[in-house]
């Protein structure tokens, strides 16, 4: 058995919110065994003693959208590349996460998808890979963004539903569903239906809500702006309990607006993503999305027409900042990248958050979200 003292814990209250804290000890092998006050704390059968010298020891951290780091990508072909990008995870404090898929050739697509479902098999040596999101082909070429327009498809259930076993989430535009039952067969086969890359009007986006869409991608980015005559998507997800992506790298959205968002959502069914490609953690230069150049300075990526080309974003770098322009507490920001993706995803009661009988999968970081450690089934993933 392994324990974790001198550390701010953060852990869920009577209600399930989230809180910090202090004078008590974790205590993990796979899965956490006890978590108790210092005071009552007995060393016996103990391996290890980790002191978290007063850092947060927090839920590790769900990253439901994100494409690569590393240099590899999830569309990559290369056998090791989801192993790269899960190494390269449990290093920003992220345990588990949704490899995401592009609008490619849809034969391609189906090998990521097969890769991946292998991948969810494995034994983890970085974050864990719980399935994919499908960000495409199910897209409008409208609001195609830095997506291939040439491979955009109209959704048809018949081709996911091999896959029903590793998509979680599938980003579709719903102007784009031909199919009556499409959004509802996705939800009986357990496969939350986000709305993105949409030129919805919010009366269409509303209507998909009410039959079973609960998710949105990258919120504010690639749809519908919010205008007092024409809601549009972004309206429709301010107005329902639709649960929000938000790539936090001040670069896709304003902190005004992150606010603005956060106080229109009461504080709710927010997820940070980073929504991040395979430069993320390299160096400025020339890069590659989804088959398309792409070119990186500094916290900016662009396709050469200058379009916003996903991110370079590392997600303990994103909650940083997210706390900095909500001017929130940090248990509250641990809660959005933790419990809310988690109960989504139906996997609350297994991991995102420390309680007694969940995976061991814990992230130590500093005021200013610098990971320390990471622990993924009670095993470092990450020691700087």
């Amino acid at each position: 058995m392994k324990v974790i003292q001198n550390g701010i814990l953060i852990l869920p209250d009577e209600r399930g919110r989230f809180t910090a804290q202090t004078e008590h000890i974790l205590c993990y092998d796979e899965r956490i065994t006890r978590i108790v006050p210092a005071t009552e704390f007995t060393a016996e059968g103990v391996d290890e003693v980790i002191d978290a010298a007063g850092a947060y020891v927090a839920p590790g951290f769900l990253n439901v959208h994100i494409h690569g780091c590393d240099g590899a990508d999830t569309m990559d072909e290369n056998a090791d590349a989801l192993g790269k990008i899960a190494a390269f995870q449990a290093r920003t404090g992220v345990t588990s996460f949704l490899p995401t898929t592009m609008t490619c050739a849809y034969d391609a697509v189906e090998r990521a998808l097969d890769r991946i479902r292998r991948a969810m098999t494995e034994k983890p040596h970085g974050a864990r890979i719980l399935g994919s999101h499908m960000e495409g082909p199910f897209i409008s070429p409208a609001k195609k963004g830095a997506q291939d327009e040439q491979y955009i498809l109209p959704p048809t259930f018949e081709r996911i539903a091999p896959y029903r076993d590793v998509i979680k989430i599938i980003t579709v535009a719903p102007e784009m569903i031909v199919e009556d039952d499409f959004i509802e067969s996705c939800c009986k086969s357990g496969i939350i239906v986000s709305l993105g890359h949409t030129a919805a009007d919010y009366e269409t986006a509303c209507a998909a809500i009410a039959s079973g869409a609960s998710h949105i991608t990258h919120l504010c980015n690639a749809m519908t702006g919010l205008n007092h005559r024409k809601p549009g998507m972004l309206g429709a997800a301010l107005d329902t309990d639709a649960n929000c992506e938000l790539i936090v790298d001040n670069v896709h959205v304003h902190p005004a607006m992150q606010r603005i968002i956060y106080a229109a959502k009461r504080g709710r069914n927010l997820i940070p993503i980073t929504d991040s490609m395979r430069a993320c953690g390299l160096s400025d230069g020339v890069s590659e999305l989804g088959g398309q150049k792409v070119y990186v300075k500094g916290t900016l990526a662009t396709l050469a027409d200058g379009t916003i080309a996903g991110s370079v974003l590392r997600m303990n770098d994103g909650l940083r900042i997210l706390r900095e322009n909500l001017g929130i507490a940090i248990p509250a920001i641990v809660e959005m990248a933790t419990r809310t993706p988690a109960e989504e995803l139906g996997v609350y009661g297994e991991l995102g958050s420390l309680s007694v009988g969940k995976y061991a999968d814990i992230a130590i970081f500093d005021e200013e979200f610098r990971i320390r450690r990471t622990i993924v089934g009670g095993r470092d993933c990450f020691v700087p």
